[in-house]
């Protein structure tokens, strides 16, 4: 243990005499570095986070949980304290701006998701049933709803005939997720719903085109393979699950490197909400791949895609869903 202590504090030593001689040989600090040598997104966003958190300045250390319209003033002080000239190097303080912001904005967005998660589900507050009663409508447009409290509510994956029971684990993130799946993305929301539904059916139509164009099976051995492990599951119970996924990488700093790629400032809760949507599309897929012997191996599945996800997002250019940014471009340059 004292060896260990005794060679961080050495290597944090060897680490500041460096950084001493690069700023005499080239003339800048290391934030001057990291803007200057890394491209913007994720990989410049991080280091610059990582140089503030262990500068041995408190100005520098504090800069990153400051609040949004205290950015500004942060980055004059930062470069009053570096001793940089800002109309020498106008494009510094740009840089630094947006890569704060998502910095900033990412704490902040962990704060409105938490909120969201320790809000219970409240069946005596119109704006909770409100929502619950539109995510009926948006996944099943065309069957009226007999009663709040019915059996129909397991037509879309809940367990019981009265939802609110189900969302005890994720609060309210659960039914705004699922809501937001269901208004933004309708028609693939119903797709995964009828397909968690009729995994069957959706196995007969690969079935028979498989059968007919490429396999040596006959029509039924094929249908039979097939259909013995067409293996669904609850599509709302799963939507509350994934949203629990969703929020672990968030808190975990997993999802720094696909928010910091693919928002040019600050990550908002429509940033998250996107994020679920794709998760719900892959996990989908995810599971038609895994073929699952039965509902049993949900948890051994997730975990399984929990790891992949967790994998692609140690890559620095990752951006799970980049379709979904909110720019074409970043703008911290």
């Amino acid at each position: 243990m004292l060896i260990q202590v005794c060679l961080f504090f050495y290597c944090k030593f060897l680490w500041r005499c460096l950084k001493f001689v690069m700023r005499k040989l080239t003339g800048r600090c290391e934030l001057q570095r990291i803007c200057y040598n890394t491209k913007p997104g994720a990989s410049r966003t991080m280091k610059i986070e990582t140089s503030l958190r262990d500068s041995k300045s408190k100005l520098l250390q504090t800069s990153v949980s400051v609040h949004p319209d205290a950015i500004e003033k942060t980055i004059d002080d930062i470069m009053e304290l570096k001793k940089i000239n800002p109309d020498i190097n106008p494009q510094l303080g740009i840089s630094l701006q947006a890569c704060l912001l998502q910095i900033v904005g990412y704490r902040n967005l962990i704060a409105d998701v938490e909120k969201l998660r320790r809000e219970s589900y409240d069946s005596d507050n119109p704006q909770h049933e409100e929502m619950l009663l539109k995510l009926w409508k948006f996944l099943k447009p065309n069957t009226p709803l007999e009663s709040r409290i019915s059996k129909q509510w397991c037509e879309i994956g809940f367990q019981g005939d009265d939802p609110k029971t189900d969302f005890r684990g994720m609060g309210l993130l659960g039914l705004y997720n699922l809501q937001y799946f269901a208004e933004r993305d309708a028609a693939a929301a119903q797709q995964v719903l009828s397909d968690s539904l009729h995994p069957k059916c959706r196995s007969y139509i690969f079935t028979y085109l498989f059968t007919h164009l490429f396999s040596k099976f006959s029509k039924a051995e094929w249908e039979k393979k097939r259909m013995d492990k067409a293996i669904g599951y609850s599509f709302a119970i799963v939507g509350i699950n994934i949203t629990d996924l969703a929020y672990n990488l968030l808190v975990s700093g997993a999802l720094k490197t696909h928010f910091y790629n693919i928002a040019p400032e600050a990550p908002t809760l429509s940033h998250f909400q996107q994020t679920f949507c794709y998760l719900m599309h892959e996990f989908h897929k995810f599971w038609i791949e895994e073929d699952p012997m039965d509902i049993m191996e949900f948890n051994r599945v997730r975990e399984k895609f929990r790891k992949r996800i967790i994998k692609q997002l140690q890559n620095p250019d990752m951006a799970l869903c980049p379709h979904f940014a909110a720019s074409e471009g970043l703008i911290n340059m």
